[in-house]
């Protein structure tokens, strides 16, 4: 029964041993110096002009969830767009209940105002 896995064991051990041997030199070899502008917070190679726990507004979160909901929903589209025809009617129910709550989720935020800038 093992015998299936030897081969993803194998690789397993080798890039367990990799890992260890890399950390290893890594610990034995690299710099060690501390000084205070190394533990300033690094942001593209500029300083930060505001602090990084400031309060930011749902609203970008709601966008960004709102995104990847249709990026999702685009995905699962295209498929059922190239067998639309061989699926008939139970391809077309079935693309209506998984799209009806997403388009109640749209028109929801829309009326909150979710989507205005």
């Amino acid at each position: 029964m093992l015998t299936e896995y030897t081969g993803v064991l194998v690789i397993l051990a080798i890039s367990l041993v990799l890992i260890a041997v890399l950390l290893g030199i890594h610990l034995r070899v690299g710099p060690r110096r501390e000084f205070p502008s190394k533990q300033d917070p690094f942001e593209c190679g500029e300083r930060p002009v505001t602090s990084p726990r400031r309060r930011i507004a749902v609203k970008f979160y709601v966008v960004a969830i709102l995104f990847v909901v249709f990026d999702v929903e685009a995905i699962y589209f295209y498929p059922w767009g190239t067998v639309f025809r061989e699926l008939g009617w139970f391809g077309y129910a079935s693309i209506l209940v998984f799209t009806l709550p997403l388009v109640v989720g749209l028109f929801y935020e829309w009326m909150k105002g979710g989507l205005d800038w």
